[in-house]
Formats: structure tokens, sequence, C-alpha cells
């Protein structure tokens, strides 16, 4: 990749983002766990999520992951607390919209995540972005599982 196209990608709201990752570590008692990664890079996301009548109340996430990774994970983590299955999945599939077929920016509150915009060519980077919300996703799924059983 052209020096150009790293600076272009890897902009200063991105690495400043990477740096803020908010809610990091683990929940001691999560109702839902999961960790995700990124075959083509090696990122890993986990996360773990409280919830109650359906919304994330607690929200906790260990990343490693790259400056995108990062990125994406410090934008979710500021805007999951309350939110709905529902709107996680909206969210995700707009970002993953917005990357892979020139979609519009994700709606309110994930509208930060528009940052991603440069990584649009770069479809070896796309998994590594999606991952923190592909986590979110799963550790809703297992709390639902773990509810029923």
């Amino acid at each position: 990749m052209p020096e150009a196209d790293l600076i272009k990608l890897y902009s200063k709201k991105i690495l400043a983002l990477a740096t803020s990752i908010p809610h990091q570590g683990h929940l001691d008692t999560p109702d839902g766990s999961a960790s995700k990664r990124a075959p083509l890079c090696g990122s890993v996301v986990s996360v773990d999520i409280g919830v109650e009548d359906g919304r994330i109340t607690q929200f906790a996430q260990d990343v490693k992951a790259c400056a995108l990774g990062q990125a994406t994970a410090a934008v979710v983590g500021t805007h999951v607390i309350g939110r709905s299955r529902a709107e996680v999945q909206t969210a995700r599939d707009q970002l993953a919209a917005m990357l892979k077929e020139g979609g519009p920016t994700p709606d309110a509150p994930f509208e930060d995540l528009e940052v991603m915009l440069p990584a649009r060519d770069y479809g070896n980077r796309h998994g590594s972005i999606l991952l923190s919300l592909d986590a979110t996703l799963a550790a809703l799924d297992d709390a639902a599982r773990r509810a029923c059983a």
C-alpha cells in the first residue's frame, strides 16, 4: 500500500479513536459473552454484556485489533449501552453496506462510524472493522440462549 494511501486510511481521527476505547476489560458476571476473529488479519474482539428487558445495560470489550478495528470498537463502546439487538444489527448492516456497497453512513447513534469511509477500498480491512459489532451481536445471542436455558 502506498504511503499516501496509508495516511488517508489511518487518519488522525481514526488514530485518536483507537487510543480511547471505552469499557475495556471483562464483566465479572456477564449475561452473554462472545469473541470474534477476523481471519485475514487475526484481529480479535471479545465482548461481555449485561442485558435487561432486551437492552444492553453493561458492556465490556477486550480489543486486539488494528487501528481500524480499535476505532470501530471505540465508537461502538461509546454508543452501545441502552441499545437493543435490532439496533446493533442495523448498525452492523449499515456499516457493512457503507464499506462494501457504497451505502450511506450508519444512522444515529452510530453515525461516527463515518470515519471508516476511507476503508471502502480496502476489503481486507472490512472484517476487522466489523468485529466489535459482530462480537456484540454474538454476545446478545449468547445472552438470549442463557436466558432460555
